[in-house]
C-alpha cells in the first residue's frame, strides 16, 4: 500500500511539474505573440504616415519648386521606412523622416499660400493624427516588449527561455531629434 502512495504522489508531481511546464511555455507564446501584434500595430500607422508624404511632397512642390533637396530628403527617408524590417530599423528610419518632414515643414512656413491650401491642411490634419496613433501604438508595443523581456529573464521562465529560444526583443525609441514634437500646425497664427 505504501509503495502504490509513493508511485502515486511521484505521478501526481510529475503531472503538476508537467503543467507548470506547459503553463510557463504557453505564457511565453502568449506574450512572445502580444509583441508582434502590437508592432503590427506601429507598423500600420508608420505605413499611413509613409502613405501620406507623398501628397504631401506634391502639395508642398506645387508652391516650392524650387526645394529639390529637401524633397529628396523626405523620400529618401520614406523609401528607408518601408524598407525597415526590425523594430530597430524602422525606429531609425521612423527618426530619420521625423526629421525630414520637420525640414519640409520649415520650407513651407516660407509660403502662406501653401499654407491656406486646403488640400494641405487636410494632410496636415491627417499627419497629425497619425503621430498621436504612432506615439500610441509604441507605447502599447514597449509595454508588451517590457511584459515578455521580464518574463524572459526572471525565474523560473528565464531557464526555460533559454532552452526554447526566447530571446529579448528591442523596444521602438525615438533618438533625440524624433523625441521632438514634429511641427504641423500651419496656421501662420504662431508668427502673426
Amino acid at each position: 500500500m505504501s509503495t502504490l502512495i509513493v508511485v502515486i504522489v511521484i505521478v501526481a508531481v510529475v503531472v503538476l511539474m508537467g503543467l507548470i511546464f506547459v503553463g510557463m511555455y504557453n505564457g511565453l507564446v502568449r506574450s512572445r505573440n502580444r509583441v508582434k501584434e502590437a508592432w503590427s500595430g506601429i507598423d500600420v500607422q508608420l505605413r499611413r504616415r509613409a502613405s501620406l508624404v507623398p501628397n504631401l511632397v506634391e502639395t508642398v512642390k506645387g508652391y516650392a519648386a524650387h526645394e529639390r533637396e529637401t524633397f529628396e530628403e523626405v523620400t529618401k527617408a520614406r523609401g528607408a521606412l518601408e524598407q525597415a524590417g526590425t523594430p530597430g530599423d524602422a525606429a531609425a528610419a521612423n527618426n530619420m523622416l521625423t526629421g525630414a518632414l520637420r525640414h519640409l515643414f520649415a520650407v513651407a512656413e516660407n509660403y502662406p499660400q501653401l499654407q491656406a491650401a486646403e488640400n494641405f491642411r487636410q494632410l496636415q490634419a491627417e499627419l497629425s493624427d497619425i503621430e498621436e496613433k504612432i506615439a500610441f501604438a509604441r507605447q502599447f508595443y514597449n509595454t508588451n516588449v517590457l511584459d515578455y523581456n521580464n518574463r524572459i529573464a526572471t525565474v523560473p521562465t528565464v531557464f526555460m527561455a533559454g532552452m526554447f529560444g526566447f530571446g529579448p526583443e528591442q523596444f521602438f525609441e525615438a533618438d533625440e531629434e524624433g523625441r521632438a514634437e514634429v511641427p504641423v500646425d500651419f496656421t501662420g497664427a504662431a508668427r502673426e
